[in-house]
């Protein structure tokens, strides 16, 4: 299906191939209904849990969440199916979770070590092997279960594209660093609360505010970005149920919309979204409801032209919402069968 720029319009989704997924699955895209047709499925590294696409959107990449560890690029055919380009690359690390293109390198946030990769990307958009860095992570966190040692969940540019930044959840800290010759450099460390978990980060479209999703308490972290200064400031913590859950909630994705006047959060535990006004030109946050997600275990999250995706793992699906432009609240309007889906990715 093709946009009015004539462009086809597509979302590549990745799959846990050792839960029975099928590796990654390449989709139309209806820009009008927001309807997701499969085109095909490519069954090539193990557990490609992320991918991220090129600025340049000729090339795929995904990492292998394995105890090996691994980053693979795909070149995108004019069908809009991905086929290999070269090896999986080692990112000498075990259980990448999130990858991101930040000046000319992939990186990969591995959750296992508790530190961040990058891989170099040459000009025809494969990976190379040769002079790989790897910045590891130290510290720990007062939950003993998940926090004795550092746990690299997410990586991604921030809006300037001068700094990378990346979360952990073992350590309750964001990380903002930058490349020198190739090699990963820590610019600053940031703290959140104690305890918090934090998993993902989304930026507002102004480039002046984050929003950290927390795993380990459902919460988002609202914080002041500057990025000249390479600096971030938590400045509120707002809770995404509207009561205390039962158990363990399991927040996981976030995503604001594309104006800025929203954010939509998954909580895996209680199989829901919840869905934020954006006041104060991004500084505040405030939470307007929760709706199922007419799914289970819904791990990641992505928006675009006034639908929300959502990829459901346990139920084995990948479902869209149109979202109310008033309200910013989803109602669901279709879904495809991707087994052991974990993230979805659109063009």
């Amino acid at each position: 299906m093709a946009d009015v720029d004539g462009r086809r319009r597509r979302a590549f989704i990745g799959s846990f191939t050792a839960a029975g997924g099928p590796g990654i699955v390449a989709a139309d895209r209806d820009p009008d209904s927001g309807a997701l047709t499969v085109l095909g499925t490519l069954d090539g590294a193990p557990d490609p849990s992320y991918l991220a696409l090129s600025p340049t959107g000729d090339t795929l990449y995904a990492v292998s969440e394995t105890a090996e560890g691994a980053v693979a690029a795909y070149r995108l055919t004019r069908d809009g199916l991905p086929e290999p380009a070269g090896p999986p690359v080692p990112v000498d690390a075990n259980g990448p979770t999130h990858l991101s293109v930040f000046d000319g390198h992939v990186l990969t946030a591995n959750y296992g070590s508790g530190s961040v990769t990058a891989v170099p990307v040459r000009p025809d958009g494969t990976l190379a092997r040769a002079a790989s860095s790897v910045l590891r992570h130290s510290g720990s966190g007062p939950h003993t279960p998940r926090q004795q040692g550092p746990h690299a969940h997410q990586v991604q540019p921030d809006p300037s594209g001068r700094w990378a930044v990346s979360v952990d959840l073992g350590t309750d800290s964001v990380r903002v660093c930058d490349l020198r010759d190739g090699d990963l450099v820590l610019h600053r460390e940031f703290a959140l609360r104690p305890g918090s978990g934090p998993r993902h980060l989304a930026f507002h479209p102004s480039g002046s505010y984050a929003y950290i999703v927390n795993e380990l308490t459902p919460t988002v972290t609202v914080c002041r970005w500057d990025a000249p200064e390479g600096s971030l400031k938590p400045l509120t913590e707002v809770p995404l149920l509207p009561e205390a859950p039962a158990g363990d909630a399991y927040p996981s994705g976030i995503v604001v919309s594309p104006d800025g006047r929203f954010v939509w959060t998954a909580t895996r535990g209680e199989d829901v979204l919840s869905v934020l006004a954006v006041a104060d030109e991004g500084s505040t946050l405030r939470l307007v409801g929760t709706v199922p997600c007419v799914g289970r275990w819904p791990r990641a999250l992505a928006a675009s032209g006034g639908f929300l995706y959502v990829a459901n793992e346990r139920s084995g699906d990948v479902t869209w919402f149109a979202v109310d432009p008033a309200t910013g609240l989803p109602r669901r309007s279709g879904s495809i069968e991707v087994p052991a889906a974990s993230c979805v990715v659109l063009d």
